[in-house]
């Protein structure tokens, strides 16, 4: 085993009744980019955890480097050079970037922290990962996107031989992700030894050495991603192949529901000129920064316009905040669904009814719990929601369910109008696919769309029209053939002014 970095025979991990691992059986050859993929829910990141010494397996067999492990302690797994990137970022907002970066020896050894110092190593941390983020700032204040490098940047200052990844493009555009795969590249050719988790199953074609299916806490397939096909790492994630990803499109109506003339922020946007008709679905396609989730705010009243107007079923209309966006029919479904688009901690059937509790209220004002408990087991089936209980907390389920929850929102309003940003991030393939037929079959009964991915194939396969955005500013309006992943990064990409 000596030529492994890390082996798992038949290892087992519980909490309480439930089995998180039943039985994996990982490979993981030295200095290879190792793929791990399934649903959510499949045992990925308890096994990640088991890995990275959060989690204790219950039985089973761990070799890291062919010397056999029992972590009881991430400590223990440090030791042994693991470095892990979770899905949830573990960054101090309050903190600085370089100080984030070097959390656990901010003084390099000395008990004062020499600031100087500190920002020039996580500067030059920060330019080696291609990363154009000021050290000297406070993480709270950055973006999601850039919230992801720093935490990147973390683990990768520290000297490890093998790198854990869950997740860690899920909120990045395609730039970005370019960088990444660049860096993880180069600590490959370094001899670091790569686990990456990712829905993204065209990534791990692009980077993948080898490919590990896990479902329901089993290994079921073990893959060369030179010779498999998208459909093989399906079947083992789901128990059955899809046909085709992306639902057929249908034809928009000529009715228009927003028109967007010269919207202008004094921060970012720069004459935004758009429109959607009735059964459209229009992609929002850009780098991170450009200012495609900016529209979105200022669309639902988040954020304030400084110039330009919007029309809705074609009258000017004004949103100031987001009350007076949902009166004239506009939902949103944010691209941080934990943080923004749901209360993790209340049960689904008030989630379903956080943006009407007018329709299950009497004239009093007083919530009506029958009628409430029956919509919601309606909007459960409709979306096809798995659950135990509408009366469990939205937390309970994986985050594709979470997602459809929080669109369940939305379809119990009056609104014709939903914006749509990231609506699969962190989401696996099957939940992936309910949710795009989710978007087909709103078009179909005349809702504008609006979506926002950074997800290309997403972006393409969805939309009728996609509008590409570049520092602020709409670069261009691609249709029918023209929308090809070609074409959106070639207007994306900021141009270079000539000397």
């Amino acid at each position: 085993m000596t030529d492994y970095a890390i082996v798992t025979d038949k290892v087992k991990k519980s909490f309480g009744g439930v089995h998180a691992l039943k039985n994996i059986n990982l490979r993981v050859k030295k200095g290879d980019i190792h793929a791990i993929v399934g649903e959510n829910g499949a045992g990925k990141s308890t096994l990640m955890k088991v890995l990275a010494g959060i989690h204790t397996k219950d039985s089973g067999t761990v070799l890291v480097n062919g010397k056999e492990v029992h972590f009881t302690s991430p400590k223990q797994s440090k030791e042994n050079k693991i470095g892990i990137i979770y899905q949830e970022l573990a960054l101090a907002p309050d903190l600085t970037v370089a100080e984030n970066i070097f959390l656990d020896d901010l003084g390099f050894g000395s008990v004062i922290v020499n600031h100087k110092e500190l920002n020039k190593k996580a500067g030059r941390v920060l330019k080696n990962l291609g990363f154009n983020i000021d050290p000297t700032v406070k993480v709270g204040s950055l973006s999601v996107a850039y919230q992801q490098m720093v935490e990147i940047a973390k683990s990768l200052a520290k000297d490890v031989n093998i790198l854990i990844l869950d997740e860690p493009s899920a909120v990045l555009s395609e730039r970005e992700i370019d960088i990444l795969f660049s860096q993880l590249k180069l600590l490959q050719g370094k001899g670091v030894t790569i686990l990456y988790i990712s829905h993204r199953l065209e990534e791990i074609f692009r980077i993948g050495n080898a490919i590990t299916v896990i479902k329901d806490g089993e290994t079921t397939k073990e893959l060369d991603p030179k010779v498999c096909t998208e459909d093989d790492i399906i079947e083992g994630m789901v128990g059955r192949s899809f046909d085709n990803l992306y639902p057929e499109k249908n034809v928009p109506q000529d009715e228009l529901i927003l028109k967007v003339e010269n919207m202008y922020t004094k921060k970012l946007l720069r004459d935004i000129n758009f429109q959607i008709r009735k059964g459209e679905v229009v992609g929002l396609a850009g780098l991170v920064g450009s200012g495609r989730t900016e529209i979105a705010r200022c669309l639902f009243g988040i954020d304030k316009m400084d110039g330009g107007k919007i029309f809705k079923d074609g009258k000017e209309i004004s949103v100031r905040y987001p009350a007076e966006a949902m009166a004239h029919g506009i939902g949103l479904v944010p691209e941080s669904r934990k943080e923004q688009g749901a209360i993790l901690s209340r049960p689904i059937r008030e989630n379903m009814h956080l943006a009407n509790l007018k329709n299950i209220s009497n004239r009093f004002g007083v919530l009506r719990s029958k009628i409430e408990k029956t919509i919601g087991n309606e909007l459960k089936e409709k979306l096809k929601i798995k659950l135990n209980s509408i009366e469990d907390p939205i937390s309970s389920l994986s985050g594709g369910n979470q997602q459809k929850v929080v669109i369940a929102k939305w379809l119990n309003t009056d609104c014709d109008l939903l914006i749509l940003d990231e609506p699969t991030r962190g989401v696996d393939v099957g939940a992936k696919v309910e949710i795009y037929n989710i978007i087909s079959d709103l078009a179909r009964k005349g809702y504008a769309i609006l979506v926002i991915s950074s997800e290309m194939p997403e972006v393409i396969s969805l939309s009728h029209r996609v509008y590409v955005m570049s520092e602020g500013n709409l670069a261009c309006e691609l249709e029918g053939d023209e929308i090809t992943e070609e074409n959106v990064m070639r207007y994306a990409i900021p141009k270079r002014e000539s000397a």
